[in-house]
């Protein structure tokens, strides 16, 4: 009966979660503007989206989207790597301390981010635009890369690195060559993570992005909400980004499969 009601719930919990995502992804082929209202089997939504038949607005909103979480990603993937490698060449309090200071962003609340953020561009006296949610999404994002990438440097034999240097390499190219190599599976894994964080993420967005006319998938979504209706055209997207996700999640998951097979065959 345990193991019943564990199955029971799990499968309950995994419903809740993935119910909203199908009913979106069934509906999405069908042209009726009210979510909940089939209208007979359809793909005008998705030929709508890619042949420019939605709002330029929303076109931008996606574009604008695209931009940030790539630019975002690729800073956040580049410092949390570096972090990485240098908490874990720490020892003993100065280890746990850093440790401790990169899972607060993560445990903060989102909407406590954004403020603090918020005031400090003020302060500062940014301008708020790209620049200043790309530096907020970094911000966020950066911690988790370093949560992705400091397992592998965990599993990594740290007797290869200092032997490079005995053999002759620099630092850098101990860096590029052995380092890297180990860890490029969690620099990946954590830039797909933080690549998905922003352009999920709303609430620092909405703190940070400014009067000037800027606007994200997300605050575009929340705007249309508003209105008292979401943009037909918003199924087949959010089906898109969805499967794209579970796509990559699905290659990564059966490289490292491959990887862990072979360094078993090895051995």
């Amino acid at each position: 009966m345990k193991k019943f009601f564990a199955q029971t719930y799990l499968w309950l919990l995994l419903t809740m979660l993935y119910a909203p995502i199908v009913i979106i992804a069934i509906f999405s082929f069908t042209e009726a503007k009210v979510l909940g209202n089939w209208t007979g089997f359809s793909t005008k939504l998705y030929t709508s989206l890619f042949s420019g038949g939605v709002h330029h607005s929303l076109l931008s909103a996606i574009e604008n989207t695209l931009i940030i979480a790539l630019v975002a990603a690729v800073i956040s993937t580049i410092l949390g790597s570096i972090a990485a490698i240098g908490i874990h060449n720490l020892r003993g309090r100065k280890r746990q301390v850093i440790n401790t200071l990169n899972n607060i962003p993560m445990l903060n609340p989102d909407i406590i981010t954004g403020i603090s953020l918020f005031l400090l561009f003020v302060s500062l006296g940014i301008t708020q635009g790209y620049t200043t949610v790309i530096l907020a999404h970094v911000a966020f994002c950066t911690p988790y890369v370093v949560l992705c990438v400091m397992p592998r440097l965990q599993q990594m034999n740290p007797n290869i690195y200092e032997a490079a240097l005995d053999l002759g390499a620099t630092p850098m190219q101990a860096l590029r060559k052995v380092i890297i190599p180990e860890i490029k599976a969690g620099m990946i894994s954590g830039f797909i993570l933080a690549f998905t964080l922003s352009i999920d993420d709303f609430a620092v967005t909405i703190f940070t992005i400014g009067t000037d006319g800027l606007e994200t998938l997300s605050t575009y979504i929340y705007a249309d909400a508003r209105k008292g209706g979401l943009t037909p055209e918003l199924r087949p997207l959010s089906t898109i980004i969805f499967a794209a996700v579970l796509f990559l999640l699905i290659v990564i998951n059966v490289r490292t499969y491959r990887s862990q097979k072979q360094k078993e065959v090895k051995l």
